[in-house]
């Protein structure tokens, strides 16, 4: 839908200004409206949720544009996967093995929300194998290695 070179200035823009290790952030820092974190009552939650809020599974299509954008190179897919040692890291810290719903957004990233969240498990799972390690399921149901 877009040009490579416009599709490269999101992406860009994108890791520049919402990219953070546990995910990618509702809205910018530079926003007035931007809540760097998700706590209080309920109404100042409801009211952070898009606002700053850093959500995980967001960085799936994030690592599947920037290896896109970047041809898909080994340099890029190994940057791609840089990405992710963030996530790797909460695996051993709110619930084992799984990646909490939202984090904060500005560091340390407090995880909030549940602390199992099964769509952010998916599709980071999706963004390792089909961008990262190029394994893609095929129409016929088996695994099969791109390139």
């Amino acid at each position: 839908m877009l040009s490579a070179e416009r599709a490269r200035a999101v992406v860009e823009t994108v890791e520049k200004e919402l990219l953070t290790p546990v995910g990618l952030r509702t809205l910018s820092p530079a926003d007035p409206r931007y809540r760097a974190t998700y706590e209080g009552n309920q109404d100042s939650r409801d009211s952070a949720y898009h606002q700053g809020t850093v959500w995980p599974w967001l960085l799936g299509p994030f690592v599947s544009a920037y290896v896109r954008v970047n041809e898909g190179t080994a340099q890029s897919r190994a940057h791609a996967r840089a990405l992710l040692r963030g996530i790797e890291q909460h695996l051993r810290e709110a619930g084992l093995g799984q990646i909490s719903e939202i984090f904060d957004a500005d560091p340390p990233h407090h995880p909030r929300g549940c602390f199992a969240q099964a769509w952010s498990v998916a599709e980071l799972l999706r963004a390792l194998c089909e961008d990262v390690h190029q394994v893609r399921p095929s129409v016929h149901g088996k695994l099969a290695v791109a390139g």
